[in-house]
């Protein structure tokens, strides 16, 4: 693997939920456009409404809700920003001044887990759909795979095979990367967001995979991983 600079490298990492919290409250045409859409992944006795929790996966169908980033400080400190919002494009207008000022100051990388297919794309079709303005780092379309300043730790675990997909989870306890028990995970930001209410929680989850995702960087590369409690929230 390439040689980095691993205090030049901004990683990321998104929570994202379906437009609406009820299939009941989608427009007609886009209650068409969903059940055309899920119709390849659904079950034979199941309904365009019984899966409606999985548009949040889609950008079409879903918007983000938080925007975790952290940069590892010297060795043995990392600090992590949220970018939460009930209103997406506040969100992401604050998300994208930011990363405008992180393009500004050169040649630096954006990571995450799955940050090629997922991430980064998910960001920059809703900051369309929302009327922004792409930052350089994110305005990726067109460009050849080598002038793409990201890493994907998904992507360097695979070495060249694309048969399966490894969860951030699963490398975690292969690697043994501490991660706390008592969070929720990614199948829970529905329910935690929509029936609780409870952004913050969603953040502190976010928070904890982005640091996850440098300490397994961090791994890839046979570094010292960062500890939780040296972790600063900004």
């Amino acid at each position: 693997m390439k040689p980095i600079n691993f205090n030049e490298v901004l990683f990321l990492d998104i929570e994202t939920v379906p437009q609406h919290p009820d299939f009941n409250n989608v427009s007609e045409n886009f209650q068409k456009h969903w059940d055309k859409k899920s119709s390849y992944f659904r079950a034979d006795d199941e309904t365009a409404a019984d899966v409606y929790q999985r548009a949040g996966i889609y950008a079409e169908f879903g918007r983000i809700i938080c925007i975790s980033v952290c940069l590892i400080l010297g060795t043995d400190k990392i600090r992590v920003k949220s970018f939460a919002s009930d209103d997406e494009k506040a969100l992401l207008v604050d998300f994208a001044n930011m990363l405008n000022g992180w393009d500004k100051t050169g040649a630096k990388q954006l990571c995450g887990h799955n940050i090629k297919e997922f991430d980064v794309p998910y960001i920059a079709r809703r900051m369309l759909v929302n009327g922004l303005k792409l930052p350089a780092s994110i305005d990726i379309a067109g460009k050849k795979p080598w002038e793409v300043n990201h890493i994907d730790t998904l992507d360097l675990w695979k070495f060249g095979d694309y048969k399966n997909f490894t969860s951030l989870a699963l490398l975690s306890d292969l690697f043994n990367i501490p991660t706390p028990k008592d969070d929720i995970d990614g199948s829970q930001v529905y329910d935690v967001y929509y029936k609780e209410n409870d952004l913050t929680r969603i953040s502190t989850y976010c928070e904890k995979d982005v640091l996850c995702v440098a300490n397994l960087l961090l791994k890839f590369y046979g570094k010292t991983i960062i500890s939780i409690e040296n972790m600063v929230v900004a």
